[in-house]
């Protein structure tokens, strides 16, 4: 049974601070698109015409090195949303999105979204904070990449995913990640990752589950983000 469109963005962070009223008219524009495991959402070169937001499973969002190789830039779930680069500056999307498992995306166009803009200044607001947000966050990817050992940049990804699940102190991971897909945001392969992961089970630094990665020992993950290899 459809979830009625309304009460999918209420629950995105980046409405949160725009008015019901502003928020039905939004929804009464949004369009939902189910897409199966492994359908390419978004084509990287592809014109940006339009928003999309999670409202169930999940996507990575990825480009292809030089050599190839797919590099994995983030992993988004439900009440994410990805697009919204190519919707504000009109160049091409950035990016491949790929559904990692069978994904429903409610879709907002270009002309639409900026109409509302226009109407809701908190909606401007809340759109530049979140890209604020994801700047940080990619600096600070960056900055490990560049700096840190596999440890390091494990014990970095495996925080920085905790804290977009539950803010800070976030210490509960839920989204299905194999050690080939970490391998691939971290720059490292799947049985350098494998090892890395195993030693902080062993160590007692982190729980995996069947669902879910439980960090429980953040003091000692942020300790390995710190240090330079």
């Amino acid at each position: 049974m459809p979830v009625d469109p309304f009460e999918v963005l209420r629950n995105v962070p980046l409405f949160r601070q725009v008015s019901e009223a502003d928020l039905q008219a939004l929804a009464q524009l949004a369009r939902e698109h189910k897409h199966p495991k492994g359908t390419v959402i978004v084509l990287h070169g592809d014109a940006g015409e339009a928003l999309f937001l999670i409202r169930s499973g999940q996507v990575k969002v990825t480009v292809a090195s030089e050599d190839g190789r797919e590099v994995i830039l983030s992993v988004l779930g439900p009440g994410s949303f990805f697009g919204e680069m190519a919707l504000l500056d009109d160049e091409p999307r950035s990016a491949h999105v790929i559904a990692m498992e069978d994904t429903t995306i409610l879709q907002l166009r270009r002309e639409d979204f900026r109409s509302r803009l226009k109407a809701a200044p908190e909606l401007a607001v809340s759109l530049l904070r979140e890209l604020s947000r994801r700047l940080r966050r990619a600096d600070d990817t960056i900055a490990s990449l560049m700096l840190l050992d596999v440890n390091g940049r494990v014990a970095h990804l495996l925080l920085e995913l905790a804290r977009e699940e539950g803010g800070e102190g976030g210490t509960r991971i839920t989204r299905r990640l194999t050690h080939a897909s970490i391998g691939q945001m971290v720059g490292a392969s799947r049985e350098t990752v494998s090892r890395t992961m195993r030693n902080l089970v062993l160590r007692n630094v982190i729980g995996v589950g069947r669902r879910e990665i439980l960090l429980l020992d953040s003091a000692a993950l942020r300790l390995a983000a710190q240090q330079a290899g």
